[in-house]
C-alpha cells in the first residue's frame, strides 16, 4: 500500500499527532511519501522524529492508495488540487477546529488509522463545480474546479455589483448584491451557510445559489439540480471583480461570461463506520444540545 501525506501548517501540538500517524503507518510497513513543502515545515518545527526515513512528493499519480490530509477543512480543500481526478480516497484528520470534512479526530488517530488500513471504512463521494470563462482566464485554466463553492465578490469597492444569472440558457434574475455563491452540497455548510443558505446532505444531486447581502430582500437561496448549467455576467462601478474557487482567487474583467456546472469527476472522502453527515451536523452545530447543561 502506498500513502501520501499532506498538511499546510502546524496547529497546536501537531507534532504529537503527526508522530502518531507516521508510527502507525510504519508499523504496518506502508510506503509513505510526505508532500515536500509539508516535510520542510515538519523539519523546521523539529518536533517529529524518523522523518528521514520517508520520501517526499510534489505531484500525485494513480499509484497512491490513500491520501492523508492533516489539518482542518481548509487543508482538505487544498488537498483536492493534488488529488484532482485521480480517484485517490482522502483521509481527513482534523487537527484544527470545526472540521465538517476532516472528520477523523486527533484524539483517536491510532485506532482510526488501524481501522482504515484494515479496510473498515466507506467512501463518501462528493461532487465538484467547474468554472469556465469567455474570454479564457489563465489564472484558473488548470485548477478550474471547487469542492465547496464558486463565489463572485466585488473588488476595490463598497458598491454593489450586478450578477446577471441564467440557468440552462434561461434568464433567472439579476442579483444586486455584494456577490453570489454557487455551492455544492459539501459547501452548503461553509460560506453559503453563513450567508443564509440551506444545509444540504452531500449525497443529494444538487447545488445552491446564495446571494451575498442582496439589495432586494426577495432574493433568496435557490436549490437546483446539479445537472444545471449556470451562466453569469457581472458588472459594476469597478472594471473587475473577484472569483474564488474554494481558497483560490482570480480577477475577472466585467462582462466576462462565466459558466458554472458540475465537474466531470468526484472527490472521495474516507468515512469511518461510526461517522455520518447527520452525526457531524449534530456535533459541529450543537443540534439537540441543551445549552443549560453546557459549562460557561
Amino acid at each position: 500500500m502506498k500513502i501520501g501525506i499532506y498538511g499546510q501548517f502546524y496547529h497546536k501540538n501537531s507534532e504529537t499527532y503527526i508522530q502518531l500517524i507516521l508510527e502507525a503507518l510504519k508499523k504496518k510497513n506502508i510506503e509513505v511519501l510526505i508532500e515536500e513543502d509539508f516535510m520542510d515545515i515538519i523539519n523546521l518545527n523539529d518536533g517529529v522524529h524518523t522523518t528521514a526515513t520517508f520520501k517526499t512528493f510534489s505531484k500525485l499519480d494513480k499509484s497512491y492508495d490513500l491520501f492523508f490530509s492533516i489539518g482542518g477543512d481548509g487543508t482538505i480543500l487544498k488537498s483536492i488540487t493534488y488529488v484532482r481526478d485521480l480517484n485517490i480516497p482522502i483521509v481527513g484528520i482534523n487537527t484544527g477546529r470545526l472540521g465538517f470534512l476532516a472528520t477523523i479526530q486527533k484524539e483517536n488517530i491510532t485506532e482510526s488509522i488501524n481501522k482504515i488500513l484494515e479496510g473498515s471504512y466507506s467512501i463518501s463521494e462528493r461532487s465538484l463545480l467547474q468554472l469556465t470563462s469567455d474570454p479564457v482566464n489563465s489564472e484558473i485554466s488548470e485548477l478550474n474546479f471547487a469542492l465547496n463553492e464558486v463565489a463572485i465578490n466585488r473588488k476595490n469597492t463598497t458598491s454593489m455589483i450586478k450578477v446577471e444569472t441564467e440557468v440552462n440558457g434561461k434568464y433567472l434574475t439579476s442579483y444586486w448584491s455584494d456577490g453570489l455563491i454557487l455551492a455544492t452540497p459539501t459547501g452548503s455548510t461553509g460560506y453559503s451557510l453563513s450567508c443564509g443558505g440551506p444545509v444540504i446532505d452531500p449525497s443529494t444531486n444538487s447545488l445552491v445559489i446564495t446571494p451575498i447581502a442582496p439589495h432586494n430582500l426577495s432574493a433568496r437561496p435557490l436549490v437546483l439540480p446539479d445537472s444545471s448549467v449556470i451562466t453569469l455576467q457581472v458588472s459594476g462601478r469597478e472594471k473587475s471583480y473577484l472569483v474564488s474557487l474554494d481558497s483560490r482567487i482570480a480577477t475577472f474583467a466585467n462582462n466576462t461570461r462565466l459558466t458554472v456546472q458540475k465537474a466531470p469527476f468526484t472527490i472521495k472522502l474516507v468515512q469511518l463506520p461510526e461517522d455520518s453527515f447527520i452525526k457531524t451536523l449534530r456535533k459541529k452545530l450543537l443540534w439537540g444540545e441543551d445549552k443549560r447543561n453546557l459549562k460557561q
